[in-house]
């Protein structure tokens, strides 16, 4: 927007502060994302290494227990107590063997019965487990180790590695999740290996059991973050790298903005860039158009489209809103006047105005030029007083509107209900029509304060015999409300949104 005062920068300069204005947004984008990938995994992993810690205890509360039955048996003859063993080994799942021990002597399995081995409890982590990487029945495949014992008696309870190795690569399908015994851990390949847990370089968990010596750690392989946030987040990707562009186009635009606001306002008049722009105005009853409001927009030959909030204000603060309204009205009538044809009935063209309309007659003939380019009684002029500056009545504004209404113009208040000075209108200005604020509409079935506000508006429009118009009208709801409170003329997106003069005028014939 050209119109505030700048420096002038070098080109370079330029070109380096749009850049920066682009990368910043997305490099503080990119690190919020990593951060919320980070602390998912961290989440995951989490979630993993407790149900893993979970599924090992309930595991070796299977296996312990089968050991707690088998330990009074320990002692007795191999003959005798190998059919219970044989039956835990039957009734556990899990368990792949089971054993008695006395005196630190293995003499019985479940496998083969009489066995003679000795067992050094120091072999087993905190005297209880001991995770082995096969035996001779079955080497190179894990086994996991119970021990139970109290004086001479023992029992061993063995867990078939594969059952260990299995749980590992369901329970983390999507992450490294490791078992550690001692000082050997399991990984999810079967294998068995010595030494400290490895670390892991991404999202790292570990968590001990409570129950039984074993440890589980689960986490990531580096690059894991990069690698989900390609996975989950490129709607985000292409929504930081358009904030990007926006933020850099925004950072060239300001960079670009004229150094005499005045200036580049009467330039663009001289060249012709300020066009009016048609919003449809349609009856309240029968939903057919009326008329229109004609809007004032700045169509810069650099910065495109500029909406009139940015610039009307610095126009009236410079006192060039009066030529720029004259040239609106002008290239209005000479938009319409052909089109005249389509108009259904009368046809009403709402044109704003300001204080600075006011202080001269010369309105008076602006609007009788205006109305001259119509085929005599085919449309009504109506003049919309906004309320950005205060109107003071004056000999000269009484005239001005006893003139105007001589020619046929009709007065409008505009966003009636938010102004300071709207009642006092009222009371000073012959007013024919009241547009009612947006706002105001917008609170149909939800706010009730700002209803009530609404229903006295139209009670009061009523009651002076005034005509009123409901803007910013969206909904068919809001549509419906006011058409029941028999509001004359409705205006808003629902029926049509500003649109240049071409496309109303072929909108115009359809309607």
């Amino acid at each position: 927007m050209p119109l505030t005062v700048k420096y002038r920068r070098s080109r370079r300069m330029r070109i380096v502060v749009t850049v920066l204005c682009g990368v910043i947004p997305i490099v503080l984008g990119l690190v919020i994302l990593c951060l919320q990938a980070e602390r998912a995994l961290h989440i995951s992993t989490q979630r993993t290494a407790e149900e893993a810690r979970r599924q090992f205890d309930l595991m070796l509360d299977n296996t312990a227990q089968a050991a707690r039955e088998l330990l009074p048996l320990a002692g007795e003859s191999c003959s005798e107590a190998k059919l219970a063993l044989r039956e835990q080994t039957t009734r556990r799942p899990f368990v792949r063997s089971t054993n008695l021990v006395w005196d630190n002597n293995l003499y019985c399995s479940s496998l083969f019965g009489d066995y003679q081995e000795k067992v050094n409890p120091g072999d087993y982590t905190q005297g209880e487990l001991w995770l082995m990487n096969g035996n001779p029945v079955t080497p190179d495949t894990a086994l996991l180790v119970y021990r139970l014992s109290a004086g001479k008696q023992g029992a061993l309870t063995t867990l078939n590695g594969y059952h260990l190795s299995n749980m590992l690569s369901l329970i983390g399908h999507e992450t490294i999740l490791l078992l550690q015994v001692g000082n050997r851990w399991l990984s999810a390949d079967g294998k068995v290996q010595e030494g400290a847990l490895p670390d892991l370089p991404e999202a790292q968990n570990t968590l001990t059991s409570s129950h039984y010596a074993f440890t589980v750690k689960a986490g990531f392989p580096e690059g894991e973050v990069w690698r989900y946030m390609r996975a989950e987040y490129p709607p985000l990707f292409s929504l930081l790298m358009f904030f990007g562009v926006v933020s850099g186009a925004i950072g060239h635009v300001l960079q670009k903005r004229s150094t005499s606001p005045s200036h580049e306002i009467q330039r663009a008049l001289e060249a012709g860039e300020f066009i009016p722009y048609f919003q449809p105005v349609v009856h309240g009853d029968t939903k057919q158009w009326s008329g229109t409001e004609v809007l004032m927009r700045w169509q810069h030959p650099k910065e495109g489209l500029v909406r009139p909030d940015l610039f009307i204000p610095f126009a009236e603060h410079s006192g060039l809103i009066v030529p720029m309204t004259r040239s609106l009205m002008k290239q209005t009538a000479a938009i319409l006047a052909p089109a005249s044809a389509f108009f259904h009935g009368l046809f009403h063209i709402g044109i704003n105005i300001t204080a600075s309309h006011c202080h001269d007659l010369e309105l008076v003939e602006d609007c009788r030029e205006f109305l001259g380019a119509f085929p005599q009684g085919s449309v009504s002029l109506v003049l919309e007083l906004t309320e950005r500056e205060l109107i003071k009545p004056s000999d000269v504004t009484h005239q001005l509107f006893e003139q105007l209404h001589a020619l046929g113009v009709m007065i409008a208040i505009d966003d009636f209900g938010t102004g300071h000075s709207s009642l006092g209108y009222l009371r000073q200005f012959n007013v024919d029509f009241l547009k009612i604020d947006q706002s105001f509409v917008a609170m149909i079935g939800a706010d009730a304060l700002s209803r009530h506000i609404l229903d006295s508006i139209i009670e009061l429009s009523a009651k002076l015999d005034l005509g009123i118009v409901a803007e910013g009208v969206e909904t068919v709801e809001q549509s419906d409300y006011l058409t029941a409170h028999n509001v004359n003329f409705l205006q808003g997106y629902l029926y049509g949104r500003p649109m240049p003069g071409a496309e109303f005028v072929a909108a115009l014939s359809h309607h």
